[in-house]
């Protein structure tokens, strides 16, 4: 019964930094305070090292307790995984709640649906594609796909690769207007942007290792990529996306990259986010590693 025994102060011990405190993780684990701590004290008794930090106020986790917990969030998925493929007889199966953002979503995501469909036939997926932020922690999915930095925070993040940026235009807005050689030559086109809230539209470039930024200007501003694709393969300027949003006009020539000499190589990454720990279901486990697998 010991690794029944180990498994279960694992869980106790992830519910405790979870919840941040003994009593919240006693109401949950029908324990008292009293039984919590002497339950801790137990597991760094046996480890020999400091976990939690306590005070009259709150829970800290020390060093070794944030390693412990990540090893028990990963053990207890395993064993939760494992289970409930068995109770599964192998299937995953049930209601899968995926949010990713508009543009990225239907490029690259509803292309994989069918085929995960196929893989997985008893998984229902219930996919929407917004660019409004969702809070998968407070249960709005189960999954979500997220561009560049990560806010701190209880979810486990799975890294499902990267997008980098590239500056196009139409041919025929080159052979009407020009084809700029240098970052300056932009100040005489019309530059699309994305209309976030900011001081001044600016585009980053690199000349001679150095980095630098450029004010540019234009006639349309939009909230995602796709449609500053579309813009600029029709003709109306020159835009700066992600090379996602417009790797199939490139490659069927409607957009030609431009000022690539200058490209600073900055890359968002992608990663798909979910509530991690022991109770992480099977078909969250199954789209994710799908992602993985695919969008690599």
């Amino acid at each position: 019964m010991e690794g029944d025994d180990r498994a279960r102060a694992m869980a106790l011990f992830a519910t405790v930094a979870k919840e941040g405190s003994f009593s919240a993780a006693g109401r949950i684990l029908g324990l008292t305070p009293s039984a919590i701590s002497r339950a801790i004290d137990r597991i760094e008794a046996r480890l020999g090292v400091r976990l939690l930090l306590r005070s009259t106020r709150a829970l800290s986790l020390t060093a070794e307790g944030q390693a412990y917990l990540q090893a028990a969030r990963r053990i207890l998925a395993d064993l939760d995984d494992a289970e409930q493929q068995i109770a599964d007889q192998g299937a995953p199966r049930g209601r899968l709640r995926v949010s990713a953002a508009l543009s990225h979503g239907r490029l690259c995501v509803v292309p994989l649906l069918g085929e995960f469909a196929a893989r997985y036939p008893h998984i229902l997926i219930d996919i929407a594609l917004t660019d409004t932020l969702v809070d998968v922690a407070g249960g709005q999915a189960d999954v979500a796909i997220r561009f560049g930095p990560l806010a701190d925070s209880t979810l486990t993040a799975r890294r499902l690769g990267e997008s980098g940026r590239v500056i196009v235009a139409s041919p025929d807005y080159l052979a009407r207007h020009g084809t700029p050689q240098v970052p300056e030559d932009l100040h005489a086109h019309n530059c699309l942007n994305f209309n976030f809230r900011r001081v001044e539209p600016v585009w980053p470039f690199r000349r001679d290792g150095q980095d630098f930024a450029l004010s540019v200007h234009g006639g349309i501003e939009a909230n995602n990529g796709e449609t500053l694709g579309q813009l600029a393969a029709i003709g109306v300027g020159i835009a700066r996306v992600g090379h996602f949003s417009v790797a199939s006009d490139i490659a069927e020539g409607r957009l030609m990259p431009i000022l690539d000499a200058y490209n600073p190589g900055d890359i968002e990454q992608i990663h798909a986010v979910f509530v991690g720990g022991a109770g992480v279901p099977a078909r969250v486990r199954a789209f994710v590693d799908f992602l993985a697998e695919r969008m690599r």
